[in-house]
């Protein structure tokens, strides 16, 4: 575990800081003094899950042709899919796009643009919950026509485990240095009066985006997750207790 960035700052009246006033004048002058620290934790995990956008993409002189051609071809990578130990619930449709491809050449004499054939496109969203023979998922997926892998991104299922063992390590870093900026004021920590996290985004590990394509006799796609790294960031707020004079 590593912790980073440490923004302290001692909130002390202006009574306080002097040692001059008494007590009673402190209460009048508003809020009694404080000490306020922030800070950040880190945890690191291994991703156990996977999302992936797999994507069909196919062309035809008409619209059928291609939307046909489109359907078989993901039929056969979902079919696959589920042949794997994907379940249904794990596999979502996320685009279905049919357009068509044009042409305009008026050194030819077009006047408008041609339309020289079709092109339809059909992507999935497959959630892998177990990453032991992802790369032989993927394969798999572009033997049987799958032609765009759009994404591939690790996440953990355990990271609320590691986001509390960021925050506790987070929040005992604040209070370790409130403390020393209460001792080098002349006092001591007193009680606490809020403690909060701010959010901070930890996105999943992506790992590729491209169009990929497969031979038969090519060795399984290597696939390492490695690690993620969660990061908190905390801010608290203690009384400051002033010292004898």
């Amino acid at each position: 575990m590593r912790l980073l960035s440490l923004v302290a700052v001692l909130a002390l009246a202006p009574a306080v800081a002097a040692q001059q006033q008494p007590a009673p004048h402190m209460e009048m002058m508003g809020r009694a003094p404080e000490v306020i620290t922030s800070a950040q934790g880190e945890a690191r995990v291994t991703p156990d899950r996977a999302t992936i956008y797999i994507g069909v993409q196919t062309r035809a002189s008409t619209a059928a042709q291609a939307a046909s051609e489109n359907a078989r071809k993901q039929r056969a990578v979902i079919d696959t899919l589920r042949a794997l130990g994907i379940g249904e619930s794990q596999i979502s449709t996320v685009n279905y796009n049919v357009y068509p491809e044009q042409i305009f050449q008026p050194e030819k004499g077009d006047k408008t643009p041609r339309i020289v054939g079709y092109n339809v496109t059909n992507t999935v969203r497959v959630e892998v919950r177990k990453l032991d023979g992802l790369g032989a998922l993927l394969d798999a997926a572009l033997a049987k026509g799958a032609n765009a892998i759009n994404s591939l991104d690790f996440y953990s299922s355990n990271e609320d485990e590691a986001r509390r063992s960021a925050l506790a390590a987070a929040v005992a870093r604040a209070r370790g240095d409130a403390e020393a900026l209460a001792k080098g004021a002349g006092g001591t920590l007193g009680e606490l009066l809020e403690v909060s996290s701010a959010p901070m985004s930890t996105p999943p590990i992506p790992f590729a985006t491209a169009k990929m394509s497969m031979r038969a006799e090519a060795a399984p796609t290597p696939i390492n997750p490695g690690e993620q790294t969660v990061t908190v960031s905390v801010m608290a707020r203690w009384r400051f207790v002033a010292g004898s004079k």
